[in-house]
């Protein structure tokens, strides 16, 4: 396994075997997100989409906190700006915001959010917007915004009902309340929970046995189940026919294929 290195200022990345590990590396701020951050973050996960080798990624925190959300501090300097600039400077912070997410969500490959200690706010929203979730027993997850009169604004309100439903989800974000591990396991908002010493282990042992897929067939079939609550059963055949073309022709099934005839022969031989 390759040591923790600094792909950035705010981004630690390790690689062992076909899983990579992403440490959100603030821990003197509880990994909150600033710009720096932020731009980090899409860096290294545009390296990480790019690097054949790496075929799953665990994202987790540096530190007692996974992440605190976004950085008071910067939303101080924001409010600081001319008044008649603070919306248009906010809804170009907000796009930066969405293309990471985004980046991190459409990642052509497994993610899996290692939760140590608070994910709260953004935090709850980057941990919410990979595959899966696993939690350590410190973990804690709230969509605290509504207690900064905000809304969430880093796909929560997409992301969490599809895990939790409508209902709990509006009840989660109206109040702001925080879940332990065991009560989001139980809600759906983290898929398994460990302990705090066995987080990181559990969490890469999960991702490498998710990597051992084609990687052609696990990019393209995340792709379209991203999609599938928004779209009919006709778009899905049709996305479903396109992508099975191209594992048609992917060297992962022709060898596959071809290993699948072979034994077949060997057998009839052996038989014969």
């Amino acid at each position: 396994m390759t040591p923790d290195q600094p792909a950035s200022d705010t981004i630690l990345l390790s690689v062992d075997g076909p899983v990579a590990t992403l440490t959100l590396n603030r821990p003197e701020r509880r990994n909150a997100i600033d710009d720096a951050m932020r731009g980090d973050l899409m860096a290294v996960l545009d390296r990480v989409s790019r690097d054949d080798a790496i075929r799953a990624l665990v994202v987790t925190g540096a530190g007692k906190g996974f992440c605190a959300g976004g950085d008071v501090r910067g939303m101080k300097e924001r409010l600081a700006a001319p008044h008649g600039q603070v919306a248009l400077n906010g809804w170009r912070r907000q796009q930066r915001t969405h293309h990471a997410i985004a980046m991190l969500h459409a990642l052509p490959k497994p993610t899996i959010a290692a939760v140590n200690g608070a994910a709260t706010g953004l935090g709850c929203d980057v941990a919410l917007c990979c595959d899966f979730v696993m939690a350590g027993a410190s973990a804690r997850f709230a969509m605290s915004y509504v207690q900064r009169g905000l809304i969430p604004d880093g796909g929560g309100m997409y992301f969490l009902p599809r895990r939790v439903g409508l209902a709990r989800a509006k009840e989660l974000i109206f109040t702001g309340r925080t879940l332990e591990p065991e009560e989001a396991l139980k809600l759906g908002v983290a898929d398994r929970v460990t302990s705090d010493e066995a987080l990181l282990d559990d969490a890469r042992a999960w991702a490498a046995e998710l990597s051992q897929g084609a990687p052609a067939s696990l990019a393209l079939a995340k792709s379209i189940l991203d999609q599938s609550f928004e779209l009919s059963v006709e778009q899905i055949f049709s996305m479903g026919s396109q992508a099975q073309a191209i594992c048609y022709s992917t060297q992962e099934h022709l060898d596959s294929v071809a290993a699948f005839l072979a034994r077949s022969e060997a057998k009839k031989a052996g038989r014969a």
